[in-house]
């Protein structure tokens, strides 16, 4: 005899989510607090599991509650009920050298230790990815082609490789076609390749700030200065900041995220990506875009790549799928526009070619793999860790702590009450096991001693909200 399932009210179950509503609308249930636990709601109210579940569930649908792993139902943070987001930052415009890679070689070091927690490095969990599915996917491929995997390609990489590359591209706005696209180790040799090939040592770059350290370090290696532009928390560069830049100095190229950028996570409208192009179009400067977090919006239809409104050849679109599919695989692309040939040259004399096996690996994920729906599952996750960090740190930082509200990637940017250096607090935080990325990492002055970047890229486990605890305690100190 098979055993009847526990039968649902609809109109109970309805009941008691509006309950549970109203106490939320009311202050009682705040953002972040734990709701009752199924069980026990299903004791006090004399209702079924199931009954409660459904109404977490409709709960969970209209944004009101999230479940978290092994923990419960908890009333979901929105990011207008959070903390106030840092101003729009008002740098020098000077042009000057920079010098961090030792900072930058001191963090990462904290980064590879694993009983460190990363809230310093902008990485996700490797849970997050489908390692499993693309090991199967190499081997595969291996077996396919055989030794066709064991020999050099040319320069600019593998063709099948570099066909879905522009097949994606449709969805950034673009029509590539494969000979567009040149294969890198990652998104910092295709950067790394896009700025030698269009600036020479000395010459001055001008960058987001704050921006991401790697590329200060790229503009450090190659013996250039840096040039900070203002930038605002959610909408990126400020154009009329930047226009001023190129009036005063002689550019020879900018380096941008318009898309999710790092560390503040803002995204460049559309509109203001054609004005920028625009703009650099009339100045004939080069544009070096960095668009790896363009595939991680939490909501909505991907952003468009700047690229998408060049119609010189000017910008040189680079990507990876180092922060989507698979890190250890070092798998990039630049689309250098008219500086191809320049860039191919580059490619060749610094690493020959790129691997062929990860290349193809990738090429078939693409393909055949399920990239679209495993993107729509890592972008939920990414969402659900950054609401969730967002709120810790208004529940455990000092007062008058201010972080950015991004709709897409997985940082952070976190502004400290003034008087807190960023850099004394990574020294104190490491001896307890927790990275963070102090400020001053991210300008080449350095400016934002008392900022930091907070990673959202692993699940917010007790763990990692002991770790938030623990930097805030150490900051109101």
């Amino acid at each position: 005899m098979v055993k009847a399932l526990p039968s649902i009210d609809d109109h109970l179950y309805e009941q008691m989510a509006g309950k549970i509503h109203q106490l939320i609308q009311r202050g009682t249930l705040r953002p972040g607090e734990r709701v009752p636990s199924v069980r026990k709601l299903s004791e006090q109210h004399d209702v079924s599991v199931a009954t409660v579940l459904q109404a977490y569930m409709l709960l969970e649908d209209k944004g009101l509650i999230e479940a978290r792993p092994q923990s419960g139902y908890y009333v979901r943070a929105r990011f207008h009920d959070l903390l106030a987001e840092p101003a729009k930052t008002a740098p020098s415009s000077t042009a000057c050298c920079v010098s961090v890679s030792e900072l930058v070689m001191q963090i990462l070091r904290t980064v590879t230790d694993p009983h460190v927690v990363p809230l310093g490095a902008g990485i996700a969990s490797p849970e997050l990815f489908p390692s499993d599915k693309l090991h199967r996917v190499m081997a595969s491929v291996a077996r396919r082609v055989g030794g066709a995997a064991n020999r050099y390609e040319p320069p600019a990489g593998n063709l099948e490789f570099r066909r879905q590359i522009a097949r994606r591209s449709l969805d950034w706005g673009c029509a590539l076609t494969s000979d567009d696209v040149i294969a890198t180790l990652g998104c910092m040799e295709a950067i790394n390749l896009s700025l030698r090939a269009v600036a020479k040592p000395g010459d001055s770059i001008a960058v987001e700030s704050p921006t991401f350290f790697g590329v200060l370090q790229i503009i450090e290696c190659l013996g250039m200065k840096a040039v900070e532009v203002a930038t605002f928390p959610r909408h990126g560069m400020c154009i009329d900041a930047l226009s001023a830049v190129l009036r005063r100095h002689k550019i020879a190229a900018i380096i941008l995220t318009p898309n999710f950028q790092n560390p503040l996570g803002a995204l460049m409208p559309d509109e203001k990506k054609k004005m920028l192009i625009e703009l650099l179009a009339k100045k004939e400067v080069p544009l070096i875009e960095d668009d790896i977090y363009g595939d991680l919006q939490h909501d909505g239809p991907r952003p468009k790549a700047a690229k998408a409104f060049d119609k010189k050849g000017l910008v040189l679109l680079c990507g990876s799928v180092s922060k989507t599919l698979a890190p250890g695989f070092r798998v990039g692309w630049c689309a250098p526009g008219r500086f191809w040939d320049k860039v191919e040259r580059l490619k060749f004399s610094n690493t020959c070619s790129s691997p062929v096996l990860p290349q193809l690996a990738v090429a078939e994920f693409l393909q055949n793999g399920g990239y679209d729906h495993f993107l729509r599952r890592v972008r939920k996750s990414y969402a659900q860790q950054m609401r969730l960090m967002h709120e810790a740190i208004g529940r455990y930082f000092p007062e008058g702590t201010k972080v950015t509200q991004p709709k897409g990637g997985l940082l952070l940017w976190v502004e400290l009450p003034k008087g807190i250096n960023s850099l004394d607090l990574f020294e104190r935080a490491a001896e307890r096991k927790v990275s963070i990325a102090p400020g001053p990492l991210f300008s080449p002055k350095p400016n934002y001693k008392n900022f930091l970047r907070i990673n959202c890229g692993y699940p917010f486990t007790p763990q990692v909200e002991h770790a938030v605890m623990t930097v805030g305690h150490l900051a109101g100190k």
